[in-house]
């Protein structure tokens, strides 16, 4: 039998940690898109922002179950890491 006592922990936990991820990858691509643009040498911090970025936001596609986000994560992460390669 299943305890379903833990359902509504288990949701706002979930919750939680999809806010988290939520917030930091935001925070993160506005910090990458901000170092990009000013044109000031961080390109290797910037892309690398990028990537973090994107892993955040995959993990927040992965467990909300949001399949063609996460296809669109997995082409900024492609594009953070020929940044990477390209300016690294």
């Amino acid at each position: 039998m299943t305890d379903i006592s833990q359902r509504p922990t288990n949701r706002r936990d979930r919750r939680r940690l999809t806010t988290l991820f939520e917030i930091t990858g935001s925070v993160l691509a506005m910090a990458y898109a901000l170092l990009i643009a000013s044109n000031v040498g961080a390109e290797t911090l910037g892309f690398t922002l990028l990537l973090i970025s994107s892993g955040l936001f995959a993990a927040w596609a992965v467990i909300d179950g949001r399949w063609t986000f996460l296809l669109l994560q997995v082409f900024y992460a492609s594009s953070a890491m020929i940044g990477l390669v390209r300016w690294g």
